[in-house]
């Protein structure tokens, strides 16, 4: 199991991601998540193109954005792990949506992407040791461990499929 990290390991704004991981630690969890991601894949294009307000990004592109946030986490958790000290840039994730093509690709398309990306994760994962954990390194001008990445990822997926559950009415 990974263990907890402590709050000077990651940025006080992802403390909300890591709060919605459980106690036994992100492994079960990012797990578990596949199978959500899957299921995604087999809602209509009408569900995929519902937006629950103007202005708000529609299923698909919640769906793109959670692959996008992953790789980018992925990559931290990567570089970090590997003990490379070079700050690592911050990303904009509206910018990104505005320009990201998940909009207009058909649903089951997008689903599957993500749950390929959360494959990676797992792989990434599982190869770390305590050693490689335990590195921190600065992320958008902010330390942050590798453990702590580890719990960022599924407690941001865990956020959106939140999301998706309240404010779009998607069954999960």
């Amino acid at each position: 199991m990974i263990s907890k990290p402590q709050e000077p390991e990651f940025a006080a704004f992802y403390a909300g991601y890591v709060a919605k991981v459980p106690s036994q630690g992100p492994e079960a969890l990012l797990d578990h998540q596949l199978a959500a991601f899957k299921t995604l894949g087999s809602l209509s294009e009408n569900q995929g193109n519902h937006r629950y307000a103007e202005g708000k990004w529609s299923v698909k592109e919640v769906i793109g954005h959670m692959s996008d946030a992953e790789r980018v986490f992925g990559y931290r958790l990567l570089r970090i792990a590997r003990a490379d000290q070079t700050p690592l840039a911050g990303f904009d994730e509206n910018a990104w949506a505005a320009t990201a093509p998940h909009g207009g690709r058909r649903l089951a398309e997008v689903a599957d992407e993500l749950a390929a990306v959360r494959r990676a994760t797992l792989a990434l994962v599982a190869s770390l040791d305590d050693t490689a954990l335990a590195r921190t390194a600065l992320a958008n001008n902010k330390t942050v461990s590798a453990r702590a990445i580890c719990w960022i990822i599924p407690g941001h997926a865990q956020h959106h499929l939140d999301i998706l559950r309240e404010r779009y009415g998607v069954k999960i």
